[in-house]
């Protein structure tokens, strides 16, 4: 899952400190049972079946199933793509995603993976944490990737900014140009459950686009309904 380019079955090998031999059927029973994809030059990488499956997993799948709809409307309303992402093991998932209306678009793909230390949805889902949850996430992360790239005094003061605003407006750190908004999601018990970020970038073919205050306004507006539907159903915190 961590490899950056599909592997063949003597790199899986060496990377599992195992022999070609021992890995050779458990390889081949997974790519037969759709969990490994394989290119044309017999290299191995992780299909979406494990997402797919994940999304049977009931909360998530009524989350999805709730927001869906209203992230749609989102989406025509501010004219950007939309996604929600959720805390998983260490990361941020993206469990859902809405492209924005007309020919082009620009969003995260469902499945993508982030860090929560240097996203507008991983500081608003830290926002909303008491503190030894917060270090458990951290420290979490910092297994997978590493120290963390953010002075960790900066870190705190932007956790408690979108814990007063209840809301993160911040530049990507992924794409220049691009404004990231996002905001909590809560469930019952008012657990924050998920963040729904807008990726804002200027449309230079809709110049008549929402603004990012206006956009802020649509998210702030949709982030609410979610989190009542959500909590009118009793859904609870995913982590």
């Amino acid at each position: 899952a961590d490899a950056e380019q599909p592997m063949s079955l003597n790199a899986l090998a060496r990377a599992m400190g195992r022999t070609v031999s021992e890995i050779f059927r458990m390889v081949a029973t997974l790519e037969q049972r759709a969990y490994l994809s394989v290119d044309t030059n017999g290299r191995y990488s992780l299909s979406l079946k494990m997402l797919e499956l994940s999304h049977r997993q009931q909360p998530l799948k009524s989350l999805v199933a709730t927001a869906i709809p209203l992230m749609r409307e989102l989406a025509g309303r501010a004219y950007q793509s939309c996604h929600l992402s959720v805390y998983h093991d260490g990361q941020l998932l993206v469990v859902a995603q809405v492209d924005a209306p007309g020919p082009f678009t620009m969003g995260a793909k469902v499945g993508a993976l982030g860090k929560l230390s240097d996203t507008a949805s991983g500081t608003v889902l830290l926002a909303f944490r008491d503190e030894a949850e917060r270090t458990r996430m951290l420290a979490a992360q910092i297994r997978i990737h590493g120290e963390l790239e953010i002075d960790a005094a900066l870190l705190l003061r932007r956790i408690e900014e979108a814990r007063k605003n209840r809301a993160v407006t911040s530049p990507s750190s992924r794409i220049r140009g691009a404004t990231d908004v996002s905001r909590p999601i809560f469930g019952n018990n008012q657990e924050v459950i998920a963040a729904l970020t807008v990726p804002h970038y200027e449309r230079l073919d809709r110049p008549q686009s929402p603004s990012i205050p206006e956009v802020e306004a649509h998210v702030r507006e949709v982030s609410e309904r979610l989190s009542q539907l959500l909590c009118h159903s009793g859904h609870a915190d995913l982590d």
